[in-house]
């Protein structure tokens, strides 16, 4: 332990800012406005910065150099239609967030379609994220643990791994939990900064110590086809990506289009993203944040997946029995634990902190963010609005830290089972998980925005067969239905999902009687020139 007294020194600094981060905002959290929203008061810069840290996540950090050292750059393609999806955003999607002083994306849905409506895609929302903070935090143990047994001397088991879940899930949740979307967006502005530092000093360090630099990452990569946006096979070689619309297995097409349908859902009814809609001061702002989101984010996942693809070269030209069974998979070893080993056993004391932090906020900007999302969802379009109302701003108030309290619990279970999970890489996992409990809600929200009829009763039938044909996924996927149909690749299931959920609603509003309602500023086409705040 005396060899990383650097290393913790660093650590605990970090830990020490943020804790200090969720004191400070907590005192300032008087109200749910506050809490929620931060009094609506936030630069573009500011919540862009944010946007960006929430989007990477450890699932970058660790998961995307993961992916890269074990396959090839398939999975960075759904990165390149961010553009499409902010462009669509700022034009169409963020007006109808911008008006009314809305606190959640879920608000909107009740008024065109009904307080069902609304309910259901929180729900959606609230199941999702759930799963995808369990996931993150998980990443985040391994890390932890990693660095534990360099201090140890010796492999701590996996014992260890469910102990580095636990501390750490109590740690990232308590100044979330404190400080409200304050601490959160500012806290993400600079674990932003941290987490970018730590992944160009773990690329230095290796160029540096390959014999031919810079070249011969380019080199070794290209001879093994590792730049390839191709799918490996069981066999370790790659099959080049065809251009064709398929459902049954991945085309680069496909994943372009996955890419786009999930920008898409993300600035339209991701709360995480949508609260920081409704948190800017002006729309103008808010417009600013989410370009700074995009141009800022691209640029950084493929570092990341370069990163993944410098380790690779790294430990060909220094191999290791560790690094060669990470690669193969060889004793339940994983793609992730790949940054972890090089960052404990080749970088210098304190740089090793500092990576460490790097994943630390990595991990927590997008943890709390989902977190708060989780609490204000929760509080404002189930709680508040049909289980608890009439009560004062302050009941409210610590309803929302007590929600926020039980969804932190259940991402530590979460991320404990995915500590027993054997299988394919935790970027490929994540994208499995996301098309499953995607709810259809982009479907739904596109039924909103852009189709001037239909209500309540057409979504019903959108719902429930969106919801039939997820289950139905769901239960194919863990065996308890074991039919080959539909021939149907895993990572479409979302995007079949929004086609069923959008298909389905507007045929339903086609044949119901419709019924005069007014959709002032709840359509593209029923907007008034009503400037945006």
């Amino acid at each position: 332990m005396a060899d990383h007294w650097i290393d913790f020194v660093v650590i605990i600094l970090y830990f020490g800012g943020i804790t200090f981060a969720g004191f400070y905002f907590s005192k300032r959290n008087k109200s749910t406005e506050e809490y929620f929203l931060g009094n609506r008061s936030f630069p573009g810069w500011v919540i862009g910065l944010s946007m960006v840290g929430t989007s990477i996540s450890s699932v970058s950090f660790l998961a995307y150099p993961g992916d890269a050292y074990k396959t090839a750059w398939l999975r960075l393609l759904p990165a390149f239609t961010l553009p499409l999806g902010v462009l669509a955003a700022a034009i169409f999607f963020l007006p109808f967030f911008r008006r009314g002083g809305l606190t959640s994306a879920y608000e909107y849905l009740e008024g065109r379609f009904g307080p069902g409506t609304r309910v259901y895609a929180a729900l959606a929302f609230v199941l999702g994220q759930t799963f995808r903070i369990g996931m993150i935090l998980y990443l985040l143990s391994l890390l932890v643990r990693e660095f534990l047994q360099v201090v140890a001397g010796h492999d701590l088991g996996n014992g260890w791994l469910m102990a580095s879940i636990l501390v750490a899930g109590i740690f990232v949740s308590f100044y979330t939990i404190a400080g409200g979307i304050e601490a959160v967006i500012w806290t993400d502005v600079v674990q932003t900064i941290v987490l970018v530092i730590g992944g160009v000093i773990c690329l230095v360090v290796i160029v540096l110590e390959l014999p031919g630099g810079l070249g011969q990452i380019f080199d070794v990569a290209l001879r093994d086809g590792k730049f390839q946006f191709a799918e490996m096979l069981r066999d370790g070689s790659f099959k080049p990506p065809s251009w064709n619309l398929s459902l049954t297995h991945k085309t680069a097409t496909m994943m372009l289009i996955i890419g786009l349908t999930n920008w898409l859902t993300e600035y339209s009814s991701n709360q995480n993203v949508v609260q920081r809609y409704c948190a800017s001061k002006s729309a103008r702002e808010a417009r600013k944040a989410m370009w700074i989101c995009c141009w800022s984010s691209i640029p950084i996942w493929t570092y990341f997946m370069f990163l993944g693809t410098a380790l690779y070269v790294f430990f060909q030209v220094f191999p290791t029995d560790r690094a060669a069974a990470i690669l193969t998979g060889a004793g339940g070893a994983k793609a992730e634990e790949i940054l972890p080993y090089f960052a404990f056993g080749y970088l210098p004391q304190g740089i090793a902190g500092l990576v460490v932090a790097a994943v630390l906020a990595a991990a927590m900007s997008s943890l709390d963010s989902s977190i708060n999302a989780i609490s204000t969802v929760s509080v404002v379009d189930i709680y508040r609005r049909h289980l608890v109302k009439g009560r004062s701003d302050q009941h409210y108030l610590r309803a929302a830290r007590v929600i926020a309290i039980v969804a932190a619990v259940l991402m530590v279970l979460i991320a404990m089972g995915f500590a027993q999970y054997s299988g394919k890489t935790l970027q490929h996992t994540g994208t499995v998980i996301g098309a499953l409990t995607g709810g259809g809600l982009l479907g739904l929200f596109i039924l909103g925005f852009f189709v001037p009829w239909g209500d309540g009763r057409a979504i019903f039938w959108g719902i429930v067969t969106t919801l039939a044909f997820s289950g139905f996924m769901v239960m194919k996927k863990i065996g308890l239905i074991t039919v080959d149909w539909p021939p149907l690749d895993e990572y479409y299931v979302g995007l079949l999902g929004n086609v069923i959920m959008f298909a389905v609603g507007f045929g339903a509003a086609c044949f119901l009687p419709r019924r005069k309602r007014d959709l002032t500023n709840l359509t593209v086409w029923t907007q008034d020139d009503t400037p945006l705040q």
